[in-house]
């Protein structure tokens, strides 16, 4: 039986919350209940609009709109403070570690995401979080530069991401493209209903999504050259504002992709 994930491309961020007993017989500095929250990637099987998607070889995504083809064979984004903010609290304020600013931190960074661009969850990292109510998923796409230790850091590891924060490759009608797009853009994304984390939740899941069948799709469903939408192109700010708007959160406790 088709489910929603076989109407549009997808891929997606898992934010797992583990409540089981032993995790809330954790406790933080302050001596408060914390249960494990583990950071998770999915790319479910998808089709969307005029342009339609479907699985390709492993670890490629095809689309067409009857007229172009575009396979994709890479999607790579660099990313760093990725928090939940707790109810109530103010936005994230991007100060380092710790949760002195009403947030709980997975990673400062930066980091590389790979999506997987086959059907399935990954775990990347996890963290112990205080037992609360959490209303909000924050991260930054962050195009590294050479002025900070971090980021020479990360380039000595990734040297291909030198002002660069996502990174497409593929074929567009057989013939090979590489996007580049160099935007900083903090994403913030409420989660309705909040996320509650205790030791009765049981387990807790938050899915964030990116629709990335919607990248390189104009509003009719035709589909994008890639390469106009490099830096300077026709189609810079629509795939920019594409990638934008491609990204949801919302609790997905049996991680179906569907919001619960």
């Amino acid at each position: 039986m088709m489910d929603r994930r076989s109407l549009t491309r997808a891929a997606a961020l898992g934010l797992v919350a583990l409540a089981s007993a032993a995790c809330s017989d954790s406790s933080g500095p302050d001596g408060a209940a914390e249960a494990r929250v583990t950071l998770s990637l999915a790319v479910p099987v998808a089709s969307g609009g005029t342009a339609q998607a479907a699985p390709g070889p492993a670890g490629v995504f095809s689309q067409t709109d009857g007229q172009n083809t575009l396979e994709i064979t890479r999607v790579a984004m660099v990313v760093r403070e990725v928090e939940l903010e707790r109810m109530f609290e103010g936005d994230c304020m991007n100060s380092g570690p710790g949760d002195d600013d009403g947030c709980e931190e997975f990673e400062v960074g930066p980091f590389l995401l790979e999506l997987p661009l086959d059907d399935g969850f990954e775990a990347v990292f996890s963290i112990d979080v205080p037992e609360g109510t959490y209303d909000e998923v924050e991260f930054d796409i962050h195009k590294p530069s050479d002025d900070t230790a971090d980021d020479l850091a990360f380039l000595n590891q990734h040297p291909d991401f030198t002002d660069v924060s996502i990174r497409v490759e593929g074929t567009y009608n057989g013939e090979p493209f590489v996007f580049l797009q160099d935007t900083n853009d903090e994403q913030e994304r409420a989660l309705q209903p909040p996320l509650v984390v205790g030791p009765d939740t049981g387990p807790v899941n938050v899915t964030l999504d990116i629709d990335i069948s919607t990248w390189f799709r104009r509003s009719d469903g035709t589909l994008i050259d890639p390469m106009t939408a490099n830096k300077n192109g026709e189609n810079e700010n629509l795939v920019e504002n594409n990638i934008r708007n491609s990204i949801d959160a919302f609790e997905d406790d049996d991680r179906d992709g569907d919001r619960d």
